[in-house]
């Protein structure tokens, strides 16, 4: 069974003290770290820009979206950002899930 994962962030103000040189090699870093992912089974689907012109639309700047083969797959993903810094860099906010289906999600929405 798949799981999902979403991430919703924005530069802090950490981030935009950051002399240039040294984003660019924070960056690096990142772009080598994402290369051995797919090896565990792990797909990025999206890396990008918000869209802030529809109706309900996020604050938060840029997004990642990602699949998985299993939890132990997603956690290890996020177990790596964590390593990293990038939380130290970035307003930060994760949302995870399985696969759903629109009759299982309908119910639960029923159930609250």
């Amino acid at each position: 069974m798949s799981c999902y994962l979403v991430e919703l962030y924005t530069p802090n103000a950490a981030w935009q003290a950051l002399p240039a040189a040294q984003r660019l090699q924070f960056l690096a870093a990142i772009g080598e770290g994402l290369g051995p992912l797919s090896s565990l089974g792990i797909e990025l689907l999206s890396l990008a820009e918000t869209d802030s012109a529809i109706a309900q639309a996020s604050p938060r700047q840029f997004l990642g979206i990602w699949r998985f083969p299993t939890p132990q797959a997603r956690d290890a993903l996020l177990a790596a950002i964590d390593a990293s810094g990038w939380y130290h860099y970035f307003a930060h906010m994760n949302a995870a899930s399985g696969t759903g289906a629109v009759d299982a999600h309908l119910a639960a929405l029923a159930a609250v």
